[in-house]
């Protein structure tokens, strides 16, 4: 029972961890623009459940001393990891009166040219580089709506160098002076779960979810503004002392459990 309960008490142990670094982690980008707060879900994990039927042996005779059997794993359970999820939610607007900052005020993502594909994201903190392209403050080409699997190349948005102020209105019409020089992408995710993040405030498609994007009919954008995190201080500050508590409490466990297999090596045995 001992090693059984050990083991027990330390998968707690390792997800509660778990969630601490997701939380401390959601707390570090509480100023980040459009950030989306992480969360942590787990299960438990029933070995008896993961073994076919014709494995565990169970006895016929309940009353005897054959009731004793090999349970071969079956009666362990453990704390499992059910994965980390994103909460989607709209973050606050926040008015910086700088035109090159535009927040999604809705649902949608705006598509980037990277390196490695065209990536989403909701943080719209853009700039101009030295080709009077539309950018991200890394660096990578904001795109303009066009069709579905068109070369990004022939998407970016480009200034023609006319010196006249840009303008983003609430549609996503990109202007120099009064000319239109293209509308931004925003595109649609049909199943947000399908997304994980890859840094930078990008998000990519995970390998085995296929792609599902529709384009935004009736975008809402605003210029002037940026999507602020949606990360809540005091629910993560809940969180941590709550998570932490937990931990503190398996430890415990660990200890106890250890001091009980302890007795039963060392006090039961040698009176044996």
């Amino acid at each position: 029972m001992g090693v059984k309960g050990v083991y027990t008490a330390l998968s707690g142990a390792i997800a509660q961890s778990t969630k601490l670094d997701t939380i401390a982690n959601n707390l570090a980008n509480v100023n980040t623009p459009a950030f989306k707060r992480d969360q942590q879900l787990f299960q438990e994990y029933l070995t008896a459940n993961e073994k076919p039927p014709e494995t565990t042996q169970i006895p016929r005779d309940v009353a005897s001393i054959e009731s004793f059997y090999n349970m071969q794993g079956g009666d362990k359970s453990y704390v499992d990891a059910k994965g980390t999820f994103t909460d989607f939610s709209q973050g606050g607007l926040k008015h910086t009166g700088n035109p090159m900052d535009v927040a999604i005020d809705g649902k949608g993502f705006f598509e980037v040219a990277t390196p490695g594909g065209v990536r989403l994201t909701r943080a719209g903190n853009f700039t101009l580089d030295g080709n009077g392209q539309l950018v991200t403050k890394e660096g990578f080409p904001v795109l303009r709506a066009g069709e579905p699997g068109a070369d990004p190349a022939s998407r970016v948005i480009r200034l023609q160098g006319t010196g006249l102020p840009l303008s983003i209105n609430d549609n996503g019409d990109v202007f120099e002076g009064t000319e239109n020089i293209g509308r931004v992408s925003l595109v649609n995710v049909n199943n947000p779960d399908s997304l994980q993040k890859m840094g930078s405030s990008l998000y990519s498609f995970k390998p085995n979810m296929a792609p599902e994007l529709t384009n935004v009919n009736n975008p809402s954008l605003k210029q002037g503004f940026l999507e602020a995190s949606n990360v809540n201080i005091v629910q993560e500050m809940t969180d941590m002392i709550s998570t932490n508590r937990v931990f503190e409490s398996t430890q415990k466990a660990i200890t106890a459990y250890d001091q009980m297999a302890d007795k039963m090596v060392n006090v039961v045995g040698k009176t044996n």
